[in-house]
């Protein structure tokens, strides 16, 4: 067995390409998540005593993160609250540097399948399952400086690859010379309002299909604009393979810029009418110049359906744009997108598709929409199962598609028609049922599929 001062040299010799054993890259993996989530946890834990002197009072709720969360107390009420304020926000702490507050996610879900036997003969092994689809636990605080600092740390089990990822983890400050925020860190790159949201705060079981070649997370620096004026977000961010290949989502490429741009035309209030209109840019470095753009149709547990293989390519340019009207408990939106995989000996091909839904509240509930980051963020429930009331309930139906045949590449194409039923007994519990129909057309040949799912989960 190789030493800790052997090892540490193979790692800077070959650039932590990917050149160990299985068993080794796994353990190096653990060894970083662990390290990276101890650390800030022993920060924190250390600093957990009371006191009474700050610096800043912020009148509106603090953004925990860049993905829709946030610390709903002004840190100096947290050492006086009232019962039933302490019960509300059990999960929050008051201490001497910086608060804490942690979270805990777990979701749990049953797909089924019914193929055609043209459907079985393109994608076999499609089974009925059972599984956890995540589990997460997350920590925060709000550093006690004069301006406006925040930190945060995650990880999580993800049941659809069956392995341990950090999540959103780094420091966050907020700039008004800038009129925003900028997190430096891993955290959402910000290019689609689907891949930015927190996945607990989504109305659809998984994210569109067209939207998979680009990662959801990076590690770089993240810059977050808001101007209330001319009614106007921007997001511009630089991501770099820090934990080279490492098995996180985002090692595909080498480095990445992303930028959004959105404008809301009718906004004023989070919970008043909003109409909101994006554009977003990507441009990647692909890692080892070799892509291979697949996706599962938005069920966590399944075989790929569309596959382009893996081919040679340098670089992708990817734009998309997104348009969402919500107005009461009525919500609709779309987004679209164009992948340009830059391969010369394969046609420079350019993957295509778009999602479109329609949302009603039958309980009368509203989606709160958070401006800062051009996003809704967590359901509210006016009254909840569990004080006698209905809870949430919502119904959404959906369409999808993704187109992997352009230039000399023919991974498939496939489209998917969702009804979905999302009922949220309370702010914090949820559970879904869905019945998709999806047509794939591949290799010369059409198969229909039954898609049967169903979701339970939790958020605090």
């Amino acid at each position: 067995m190789k030493s800790l001062h052997e090892l540490g040299r193979c790692c800077l010799s070959n650039g932590l390409s990917g050149n160990f054993k299985a068993t080794k890259e796994k353990s190096f993996t653990w060894s970083k998540a662990l390290i990276i989530f101890i650390c800030s946890g022993t920060f924190v834990f250390f600093s957990l005593h009371p006191v009474n002197v700050y610096s800043q009072n912020p009148k509106q709720p603090i953004p925990d993160g860049t993905e829709g969360e946030t610390f709903p107390k002004p840190y100096d009420s947290l050492h006086d609250l009232s019962k039933k304020d302490k019960w509300e926000n059990w999960n929050e702490f008051d201490g001497p540097l910086t608060t804490l507050k942690f979270g805990i996610g777990f979701m749990a879900e049953f797909a089924g399948f019914s193929q055609d036997s043209t459907s079985k003969e393109q994608v076999p092994g499609a089974t009925n399952n059972t599984s956890v689809r995540d589990f997460r636990y997350t920590m925060a605080g709000i550093v006690k400086s004069e301006r406006e600092i925040t930190w945060k740390a995650g990880i999580n089990y993800d049941g659809n690859t069956g392995t341990w990822r950090i999540r959103e983890t780094g420091i966050q400050f907020k700039m008004p010379e800038l009129s925003g925020y900028i997190f430096v860190g891993r955290t959402k790159e910000g290019y689609s309002l689907q891949k930015i949201q927190n996945g607990f705060t989504l109305w659809r079981f998984e994210r569109p299909m067209i939207q998979d070649l680009v990662p959801i997370l990076g590690d770089g620096i993240k810059y977050s604009g808001y101007f209330p004026k001319q009614h106007l977000q921007w997001t511009l961010g630089t991501y770099f393979n820090i934990f080279g290949n490492e098995n996180q989502p985002q090692t595909t490429f080498k480095r990445a810029i992303t930028t959004r741009l959105v404008w809301m035309p009718i906004y004023s209030t989070p919970t008043n009418a909003v109409l909101h209109i994006a554009l977003n840019y990507r441009y990647g470095r692909v890692l080892g110049d070799t892509i291979q753009v697949r996706s599962k149709p938005e069920v966590s547990k399944s075989p790929y359906f569309v596959d382009s293989k893996k081919f040679w390519s340098d670089y992708t340019n990817s734009i998309s744009g997104e348009i969402y009207y919500r107005a009461g408990p009525f919500m609709a939106g779309t987004e679209f997108a164009a992948h340009y995989v830059h391969s010369p000996e394969n046609g420079n091909p350019i993957f295509t598709g778009a999602f479109f839904f329609l949302l009603y509240s039958f309980t009368g509930e509203t989606r709160p929409y958070m401006p800062n980051f051009g996003i809704f963020t967590f359901q509210n429930v006016k009254k909840s199962v569990f004080k006698g009331g209905p809870g949430n309930i919502e119904a959404t139906v959906s369409f999808s598609n993704i187109n992997l045949d352009n230039g000399a590449i023919t991974g498939g194409k496939f489209w998917r028609l969702t009804p979905e039923i999302f009922w949220s007994l309370t702010r914090n519990y949820f559970t879904t049922i869905a019945y998709g129909f999806g047509v794939l057309n591949k290799d010369n040949l059409k198969g229909d599929t039954q898609f049967f799912q169903w979701r339970i989960g939790f958020w605090f």
